[in-house]
Protein backbone atom coordinates (compact mmCIF):
# COMPACT_ATOMS: atom_id res chain seq x y z
CA UNK A 1 0.00 0.00 0.00
CA UNK A 2 1.37 3.35 -0.60
CA UNK A 3 2.61 6.20 2.17
CA UNK A 4 0.09 8.68 2.12
CA UNK A 5 2.17 12.52 0.89
CA UNK A 6 0.09 14.75 2.92
CA UNK A 7 -0.13 15.23 6.27
CA UNK A 8 -2.59 13.78 8.63
CA UNK A 9 -4.87 16.69 9.54
CA UNK A 10 -5.77 17.04 13.43
CA UNK A 11 -9.85 17.95 14.13
CA UNK A 12 -10.28 21.40 15.25
CA UNK A 13 -12.87 21.64 17.93
CA UNK A 14 -14.36 24.56 18.37
CA UNK A 15 -14.73 25.16 21.90
CA UNK A 16 -17.53 28.21 21.89
CA UNK A 17 -20.80 26.98 22.08
CA UNK A 18 -23.01 27.56 19.14
CA UNK A 19 -26.05 29.99 19.78
CA UNK A 20 -29.99 28.37 20.05
CA UNK A 21 -31.77 31.84 19.36
CA UNK A 22 -30.63 35.50 17.70
CA UNK A 23 -30.71 38.31 19.82
CA UNK A 24 -33.66 40.08 20.80
CA UNK A 25 -32.42 42.89 18.39
CA UNK A 26 -31.85 40.88 15.33
CA UNK A 27 -35.19 39.06 15.74
CA UNK A 28 -36.91 42.43 15.54
CA UNK A 29 -34.99 43.37 12.51
CA UNK A 30 -35.97 40.17 10.79
CA UNK A 31 -39.83 40.34 12.26
CA UNK A 32 -39.77 44.45 11.03
CA UNK A 33 -38.25 43.49 7.31
CA UNK A 34 -40.72 40.30 6.79
CA UNK A 35 -43.60 42.18 7.73
CA UNK A 36 -42.39 45.06 5.33
CA UNK A 37 -42.42 42.54 2.64
CA UNK A 38 -45.69 40.98 2.99
CA UNK A 39 -47.33 44.31 3.36
CA UNK A 40 -46.02 45.54 0.43
CA UNK A 41 -46.75 42.35 -1.45
CA UNK A 42 -50.36 42.74 -0.14
CA UNK A 43 -50.33 46.09 -1.48
CA UNK A 44 -48.74 45.78 -4.93
CA UNK A 45 -52.38 42.77 -4.92
CA UNK A 46 -54.33 45.41 -4.63
CA UNK A 47 -52.85 47.85 -7.09
CA UNK A 48 -53.21 44.78 -9.73
CA UNK A 49 -56.69 44.03 -9.00
CA UNK A 50 -57.53 47.94 -9.06
CA UNK A 51 -55.40 48.08 -12.47
CA UNK A 52 -57.75 44.68 -13.52
CA UNK A 53 -61.07 46.37 -13.07
CA UNK A 54 -59.50 49.87 -14.59
CA UNK A 55 -58.48 47.72 -17.53
CA UNK A 56 -61.82 46.14 -17.81
CA UNK A 57 -63.77 49.59 -17.58
CA UNK A 58 -61.47 50.80 -20.52
CA UNK A 59 -62.57 48.28 -22.46
CA UNK A 60 -66.09 48.48 -21.89
CA UNK A 61 -65.79 52.12 -22.52
CA UNK A 62 -63.97 51.50 -25.91
CA UNK A 63 -66.65 49.38 -27.04
CA UNK A 64 -69.32 52.38 -26.10
CA UNK A 65 -67.28 54.95 -27.57
CA UNK A 66 -66.84 52.57 -31.32
CA UNK A 67 -70.60 51.93 -30.93
CA UNK A 68 -71.23 55.32 -30.85
CA UNK A 69 -69.16 56.33 -33.98
CA UNK A 70 -70.95 53.60 -36.13
CA UNK A 71 -74.05 55.50 -34.81
CA UNK A 72 -73.00 59.15 -36.11
CA UNK A 73 -71.36 57.80 -38.76
CA UNK A 74 -74.83 55.62 -40.39
CA UNK A 75 -76.52 59.36 -39.71
CA UNK A 76 -73.89 61.99 -40.67
CA UNK A 77 -71.81 60.85 -42.55
CA UNK A 78 -68.66 61.25 -40.55
CA UNK A 79 -67.33 60.59 -37.05
CA UNK A 80 -65.43 64.01 -37.00
CA UNK A 81 -67.16 65.68 -34.42
CA UNK A 82 -65.35 68.46 -32.52
CA UNK A 83 -65.92 67.22 -28.88
CA UNK A 84 -66.34 70.42 -27.25
CA UNK A 85 -68.60 71.91 -29.49
CA UNK A 86 -70.49 69.52 -31.32
CA UNK A 87 -69.79 70.52 -34.59
CA UNK A 88 -69.55 68.13 -37.20
CA UNK A 89 -66.73 68.65 -39.53
CA UNK A 90 -67.69 67.47 -42.98
CA UNK A 91 -64.97 66.21 -45.32
CA UNK A 92 -64.81 68.21 -48.27
CA UNK A 93 -65.81 66.36 -51.08
CA UNK A 94 -63.58 67.43 -54.19
CA UNK A 95 -60.80 69.84 -52.84
CA UNK A 96 -61.19 72.00 -56.40
CA UNK A 97 -64.61 72.89 -55.44
CA UNK A 98 -64.62 76.56 -53.96
CA UNK A 99 -67.11 77.61 -50.65
CA UNK A 100 -69.68 78.71 -52.97
CA UNK A 101 -70.18 75.80 -55.06
CA UNK A 102 -68.26 76.89 -58.45
CA UNK A 103 -65.51 75.26 -59.48
CA UNK A 104 -61.64 76.54 -58.54
CA UNK A 105 -60.33 77.29 -62.33
CA UNK A 106 -56.97 78.70 -60.65
CA UNK A 107 -55.83 74.96 -60.86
Amino acid sequence: MAKRKTPKTEKIVDLKPKAEKVTDEQLARIQNAVNGVSNHQVEIGRIETKKHQLLHNLIQLQSQLTNLQEELHKEYNTIDINIDTGEINYAPENLNTAENGETNKED
